[in-house]
């Protein structure tokens, strides 16, 4: 009880969601820090051929978008349990896309590379998430964060790139790509008989800073046939969010 009193006391409310959280209790926590968002455009028909016909896709002006984002999570428990030493922090990378279920906007995930061999079984076993194990460092300096990852087996992908804020933060305007491409609160996934299921998060509207990067390796794309429409990433940087988590539930929920 004190700690569902602590959540609200912290500002934890919802009334920026579009619509209520399940009736639930989170069941983890989380926070993502240094993030980048590099987001590729790619022709819909092209996106509708990867993604499961039953996720019907979202798109902003006329195209789908591919986003790629590497960060690192620190603070990782479950509701209830101490940090588990080990898997308490570790970097992740996200392929991923959007889709839209009775007008719950959320987000498709192709792929996500994980350096902590246990998040990548749990994940995969009990949110089945298309997780990967991959060799991952990040390194800071300065304002840039040095960022590098190469998965352990199977296709070999490998992302290496350097990544900097360069603006003041700032909340996305309304109706603009920025608050698009990251007001989502909610994942979704397939079960084993493919059918759509949600995974709800919380957290506060994203702070984000126009961004620039080097990427000095990035087949992240290639290796899984994806074909953007252009190799010049629009990007974005956001510095630290606290997130929660809860069960996965039907999509229809």
């Amino acid at each position: 009880m004190e700690e569902h009193m602590n959540l609200k006391k912290a500002s934890w409310d919802d009334g920026h969601r579009l619509w209520p959280l399940p009736n639930l209790p989170w069941i983890m926590k989380q926070t993502w820090n240094d993030l980048l968002f590099a987001h590729y455009p790619i022709k819909l028909e092209v996106l509708q051929a990867l993604v499961p016909n039953v996720l019907p896709l979202d798109s902003f002006n006329g195209m789908g978008w591919i986003g790629v984002v590497p960060f690192h999570m620190t603070g990782i428990r479950m509701r209830g349990l101490p940090p588990l030493p080990g898997t308490d922090r570790f970097p992740e990378l996200n392929v991923r896309t959007y889709v839209t279920i009775d007008g719950k906007p959320g987000v498709y995930f192709f792929s996500l590379d994980a350096a902590n061999q246990l998040a990548v079984w749990g994940a995969k076993a009990f949110y089945h998430l298309p997780y990967v194990y991959a060799d991952m460092t990040v390194k800071r300096n300065g304002a840039s964060i040095g960022y590098e990852s190469k998965r352990r087996s199977g296709d070999d992908a490998q992302f290496v790139c350097s990544y900097r804020p360069i603006s003041e933060p700032y909340h996305a305007a309304r109706g603009s790509f920025d608050e698009w491409m990251s007001e989502r609160y909610c994942l979704y996934t397939l079960n084993k008989k493919g059918v759509p299921l949600r995974c709800d998060i919380l957290h506060q509207p994203w702070l984000l800073q126009h961004a620039e990067a080097e990427f000095s390796q990035n087949t992240m794309l290639s290796k899984q046939g994806i074909q953007v429409e252009s190799d010049q990433p629009i990007l974005h940087f956001s510095k630290k969010i606290e997130v929660r988590i809860w069960p996965l539930v039907h999509a229809s929920d």
